[in-house]
């Protein structure tokens, strides 16, 4: 009984922290005193009354399963949850510009700093970190947007075309389009606001993405296409900064018309970012777009695989060096590896698409457990695998709550 109780305080505790609520703060939602959340914290005392126990789940915004039932409190834990997604939702609803008296925001470096953490953090898919995070730090930014100086502004507008970008990249990855769009569109709007062609970029291609899951792909390449055009003469001059953007919309490009089943300019985008990663060292790395050689060949990938031409995405696939794919972060290893389970998938190669998965899971758990689009793959092969793979996908479902 104490393991179990240990157990449920510590997830008490879990869900408290991770709500960003101090012990008085949730004692008071609660109507109990610190000392007992303390003791139900280090399991000093039990939490086990039913009426209890929803009423702590409740003010946590989780099901009480989350607290008393280990698999669904791993799953739970892995994974962004309605209650962030609506802490997103209510910020992007918020007009700082409206209010009587601006508030007090911390320094502009201090915000970049936040923002590049919840950069590495999204790279790593990391995806409840920035959940977690993100609504303060857009609250702060688009405060300090309003009151920044003019040696300030481009910086300031750059943390804020950051935090939207991500609010938009995230909620696509869980198929939240409606909000994505919505963010996606803030940071255009913010980009803009001031002269700079990077944040202007950055939030083309979101922007482009959004448009993309909403079905307007043909907008979303001539948006994209309409940028690359403005920036290429900066290109040449500021080619540490751009030059990896420049490249990253012509993939985002090709992703685009491989959605609307245009081959032939799918082709064409790739060939363009190719002719910029070959201006590039082979792993160059610049504002954690991982732009490069490798990540153009994992995008043909992923366009072939939209074009339904698994059979040529798996060749392709075989060509890139494994390291050259290891040297990337885990959200576009894992990314690529679904792209490689579908096509195995489409082309009956389960055994191949069971250990893709696999693979991806090991990678970045919260890619697989946690996406819509991981678990439409899961459906797939819990209806099609036998023997071992079947064992090991009954596994990942299960860590997923996908049902077997």
């Amino acid at each position: 009984m104490q393991d179990t109780l240990d157990h449920i305080g510590k997830r008490v505790r879990y869900w408290r922290l991770r709500r960003n609520l101090g012990r008085k703060q949730f004692a008071d939602m609660i109507g109990r005193s610190t000392s007992w959340l303390d003791k139900i914290e280090t399991g000093e005392r039990g939490l086990v009354l039913i009426p209890a126990i929803e009423l702590v789940a409740e003010a946590l915004s989780i099901d009480p399963g989350v607290l008393t039932d280990a698999p669904a409190a791993a799953r739970a834990a892995d994974c962004v949850d309605p209650a962030e997604v609506a802490a997103i939702r209510a910020v992007l609803g918020r007009y700082p510009g409206l209010a009587a008296s601006p508030q007090e925001t911390p320094a502009v470096a201090r915000l970049a700093r936040q923002a590049e953490y919840l950069d590495h953090a999204w790279t790593s898919s990391h995806f409840t970190t920035i959940a977690q995070q993100l609504p303060k730090l857009l609250e702060a930014a688009q405060a300090a947007a309003l009151t920044a100086s003019p040696s300030e502004e481009v910086e300031v507008h750059r943390v804020l075309v950051m935090s939207y970008r991500l609010a938009s990249s995230m909620l696509l990855k869980f198929e939240s389009h409606d909000l994505a769009w919505l963010a996606a569109d803030r940071a255009m709007h913010t980009a803009l606001a001031v002269d700079d062609t990077w944040s202007q970029a950055r939030a083309t291609r979101s922007v482009a993405r959004a448009m993309t899951a909403a079905r307007q792909r043909a907008e979303a390449v001539d948006a994209l296409i309409s940028m690359t055009d403005r920036m290429r003469p900066e290109v040449p001059g500021e080619s540490g900064t751009l030059l990896s953007l420049f490249g990253m919309l012509y993939l985002a490009a090709a992703i685009s018309a491989a959605e609307q089943e245009d081959a032939a300019l799918a082709l064409s985008m790739h060939e363009e970012a190719f002719q910029a990663a070959e201006r590039m060292e082979p792993h160059y790395d610049t504002h954690h777009t991982h732009f490069g050689r490798t990540n153009v060949a994992i995008h043909r990938v992923s366009a072939l695989v939209r074009l339904h031409e698994a059979d040529v995405a798996l060749r392709f696939a075989s060509t890139i060096p494994p390291g050259a794919l290891n040297a990337l972060p885990p959200e576009r290893r894992a990314n690529f590896l679904l792209d490689l389970t579908q096509a195995n998938t489409h082309r009956g190669n389960y055994t191949d698409a069971t250990r893709n998965l696999a693979q991806a899971e090991r990678i970045a758990p919260q890619e697989v457990r946690c996406r819509p689009v991981a678990h439409s793959l899961l459906r797939a092969l819990l209806s099609t695998t036998t023997g071992e793979p079947a064992r090991q996908i009954r596994q990942i479902a299960h860590r997923a709550g996908v049902p077997a």
